[in-house]
């Protein structure tokens, strides 16, 4: 019977690897999610009531722990989606600019929507994360969240200009004529 982390990582370290890399490209974040799916093993192997379903129950642990790194990464780019930053659209160091402008602007807001975002987007807090963090709600974190990202987005659209392709994608971001942000971007 295989009751101790150290006998699992043994029996199922390349099996659990090789289940994580048919699902994960990155090699890298297969590597982190295998070290996280054994420190969710190690913390909760006394709270495995049957102990002859230990694969199936290691197996739901890894499903779940990709699923949250899938969940994880969508969070951090739908900041620069929400607030029309396109990497690809970008050219010659102006999305270094337009990053730059974007923390001013972060910083600009009330803190309680600076906080919201800034560890979302920023440092990879889970929405239900921040909520515990912060002591509110779910709903009361996520929105939070989102009227941090509308307020962004309005101080943007009153700040640059952009033009956009029939597909929604940038074309041309210029300044109105202030100096709140300094983003001139041409896409070609």
């Amino acid at each position: 019977m295989v009751n101790s982390t150290e006998a699992i990582w043994n029996n199922c370290r390349q099996s659990l690897k090789q289940f994580i890399r048919k699902r994960v490209n990155d090699q890298f974040a297969a590597e982190d999610i295998l070290q996280d799916v054994f420190v969710k093993i190690h913390s909760n192997i006394g709270a495995l009531t049957h102990k002859e379903k230990i694969n199936s129950w290691i197996y739901q642990i890894t499903r779940n722990t990709i699923i949250d790194y899938y969940r994880k990464k969508k969070q951090n780019t739908e900041l620069k989606e929400d607030s029309l930053i396109y990497e690809e659209t970008l050219e010659n160091g102006s999305y270094e600019k337009l990053e730059k402008d974007l923390m001013k602007m972060l910083k600009r807001l009330p803190p309680k929507y600076y906080d919201a975002l800034y560890l979302t987007d920023y440092e990879g807090l889970t929405q239900k994360a921040l909520s515990e963090k912060l002591g509110i709600s779910l709903p009361g974190a996520k929105s939070r969240v989102q009227r941090a990202r509308k307020l962004i987005k309005e101080m943007y659209m009153k700040c640059c200009h952009f033009e956009f392709d029939r597909n929604g994608t940038i074309v041309e971001v210029y300044p109105k004529c202030c100096s709140k942000c300094s983003s001139v971007i041409h896409r070609n």
